[in-house]
């Protein structure tokens, strides 16, 4: 398997976690732009938010209550995070497989990019 996120999901390349459960994994990206930047991975390989299916409602939901819970046991809740999802190259998708940053520590400027 080639996917960086799919190996570390595997525990096939060490991270470092955050949260993890029997849906989603949470780390600390390994280039931070900001104090806090956690990637937050579904276990269930997407390559895109395009594959998203009416399967995966609960867990997109899910990624959401996760990203309140890491917010909230991280200490950023109360100050304010951004989350960033990139579908597709020309956003800025690097890694093909569904993932959230989680920004946080500093303030974030409008608009990005």
């Amino acid at each position: 398997m080639s996917c960086i996120f799919c190996r570390i999901v595997n525990k096939e390349i060490p991270a470092k976690v955050v949260y993890e459960d029997d849906r989603v994994l949470a780390f600390h990206d390994i280039n931070p732009q900001a104090p806090y930047h956690i990637l937050v991975i579904p276990k269930k390989h997407l390559s895109t938010l395009l594959e998203i299916s009416e399967e995966d409602k609960e867990l997109i939901g899910h990624i959401y209550m996760t990203i309140n819970k890491i917010a909230q046991d991280l200490g950023f809740a109360e100050r304010g995070f951004r989350v960033v999802v990139n579908c597709k190259e020309e956003a800025g998708q690097t890694v093909f497989h569904v993932h959230f940053h989680v920004l946080a520590g500093r303030p974030m400027d409008w608009p990005p990019g």
